[in-house]
């Protein structure tokens, strides 16, 4: 029987890695509205946290749509959580709301506002204090970090890789560094799923903004590190996600990759992303499923 050609292969595991996305959204009034207009309820959320808006917005959109039947994360910054009783309060009203999964990161801002310094120590107090999350995702670096060691971080992630069930990556408009990042994370023994996080279908004028940071996610180190790549957002078409998609997606089956999907941030452009997920799923021959 004649083996399977490259090309089927490939639209397969691009259609497996597009059903196996998460969007990231900000918690803007308007945002309710739009993702139930425009995001299928198979398709998992996170949901940002700022300094300047602090937690309330963040648990008050989660615990919004769980009640609408969606998967929510909200991120957990731990320099925005005061001490232990504060936690715990904030894991009894997700719990209350059937919220079960969130992000944990350290957080943008410059001084802790209690008793957590960053990811590592809230993630201990979760796992002393107790909790019913099944999903407790994490931050990964293909590209380092712009004031701290490639080892330092990827020491960090093994430390937090036991309290966690997933890594999401920061941007990285590289396949092959992403690529080359999870095979040396697993070497190291952490053998987290990975979900690559890119931009989706966005405006170039956001997208500079994601590079310059405002607290949404990339630093300003991005801009400093990634200048000579920023002339592409202003190619006539802007920024399109295919190229990097499609480059990716064969790894996502690979066993040795860990990669398990893609983590879009939508900066809240839900229908031209969802549109754009539909149409590349179309293209591979397989239509996305409806919102509900």
């Amino acid at each position: 029987m004649p083996s399977e050609s490259p090309a089927p292969r490939r639209w397969q595991a691009l259609t497996q890695a597009l059903n196996a996305v998460s969007y990231e959204i900000l918690a803007f009034k308007s945002t309710e509205e739009s993702v139930l207009a425009h995001v299928p309820r198979t398709i998992a959320l996170t949901i940002t946290t700022t300094e300047a808006k602090g937690l309330a917005p963040t648990l008050d959109l989660a615990q919004r749509l769980a009640g609408h039947g969606y998967s929510v994360a909200p991120h957990l910054p731990a320099r925005l959580v005061r001490d232990k009783q504060q936690l715990t309060d904030i894991v009894a009203q997700l719990r209350d709301a059937g919220v079960d999964g969130v992000f944990v990161i350290a957080g943008d801002a410059a001084e802790p506002a209690g008793i957590f310094p960053d990811a590592l120590s809230l993630l201990e107090a979760l796992d002393a204090t107790g909790h019913h999350f099944r999903r407790i995702g994490i931050a990964g670096y293909p590209e380092g970090h712009g004031s701290i060691s490639q080892e330092l971080i990827d020491r960090a992630i093994e430390l937090k890789s036991r309290y966690a069930t997933h890594i999401v990556t920061q941007l990285c408009f590289d396949a092959g560094t992403t690529t080359a990042w999870a095979r040396r994370l697993r070497e190291r023994g952490v053998g987290l799923p990975i979900r690559v996080g890119l931009p989706g279908a966005v405006t170039r004028q956001k997208l500079i903004l994601i590079s310059a940071g405002l607290g949404l996610g990339q630093s300003a180190r991005f801009m400093k590190k990634q200048q000579s790549m920023l002339w592409r957002f202003f190619l006539p078409g802007g920024y399109k996600p295919d190229r990097l998609v499609e480059r990716l997606a064969p790894h996502i089956p690979e066993p040795d990759d860990n990669l398990r999907g893609f983590h879009f941030f939508t900066f809240n452009e839900l229908l031209k992303t969802e549109s754009w997920r539909r149409t590349m799923l179309a293209r591979a021959g397989r239509p996305a499923g409806d919102p509900e």
